[in-house]
């Protein structure tokens, strides 16, 4: 995607019509905007471009590659900003990462959970992480498949006191339709309702449904997302 250089106006405008579109889909869900937050994704756009669209209105966002969070935040830590890791992270990026981010969404292994773990723990702090689910089955995808794998990771992470793993993640297959985006949107929702009673450990809440992209947001509301991560859809 090639972003155009766009004035604050250009971005208040877009900010104001996805607004618009995720209270619309929560009140067809029965719910309210404030119940889903927007994570806007940067990932295209350099640190003065994010500049302007943090002025224009949004303090929350994500970045999909760790280097460019690492050099974004720090460009523009003079702003208030809440970054969420929301592509895949490698375990030799986790320590710099934590130092940046209120929320990582891609938890995909549990290699990757204990790793967080301990580094946080040498951090003095608690990571709030979601676990990543391929609810697509797409082999080019990331992410715990069965509900077997996520309830034996859910159990191992009672041992790990320095994460907190407050839901999961999806996204949608790439070549599939908008009912597909949504059959896939509903696995998640019912992964997270099996394993809710299943039982969780004191550090496991499921509160979170981090699924929903610039094409297929709306949808992700009315199945239940709690977090959206649009991009093109505010930058264009």
């Amino acid at each position: 995607m090639n972003t155009k250089p766009a004035s604050q106006q250009r971005f208040r405008e877009n900010l104001e019509q996805v607004r618009q579109r995720i209270a619309d889909a929560a009140a067809r869900s029965g719910r309210t905007a404030d119940d889903v937050t927007l994570v806007g994704v940067t990932k295209y756009v350099d640190a003065e471009t994010t500049r302007q669209f943090v002025q224009a209105g949004c303090r929350c966002l994500g970045e999909s590659r760790p280097q460019q969070l690492w050099d974004k935040s720090a460009a523009l830590a003079d702003l208030s900003i809440e970054w969420h890791m929301i592509g895949h992270l490698q375990r030799n990026k986790v320590k710099r990462t934590l130092e940046s981010v209120s929320l990582i969404h891609s938890v995909d292994s549990l290699r990757l959970l204990k790793a967080i773990n301990r580094l946080a723990q040498e951090q003095q702090l608690v990571a709030s992480v979601l676990l990543e689910i391929n609810v697509s089955g797409e082999s080019a995808k990331h992410g715990f498949q069965s509900i077997d794998e996520l309830k034996s990771v859910v159990d191992a992470s009672a041992e790990m006191e320095n994460v907190k793993v407050d839901g999961l993640m999806a996204m949608a297959g790439l070549q599939g339709t908008l009912d597909d985006a949504r059959r896939e949107f509903v696995c998640l929702r019912e992964m997270k309702n099996e394993l809710t009673d299943l039982g969780l450990p004191p550090n496991v809440e499921l509160r979170q449904l981090s699924m929903g992209m610039s094409g297929d947001f709306e949808v992700a509301i009315e199945e239940g997302a709690t977090i959206v991560r649009v991009g093109s859809a505010l930058f264009q």
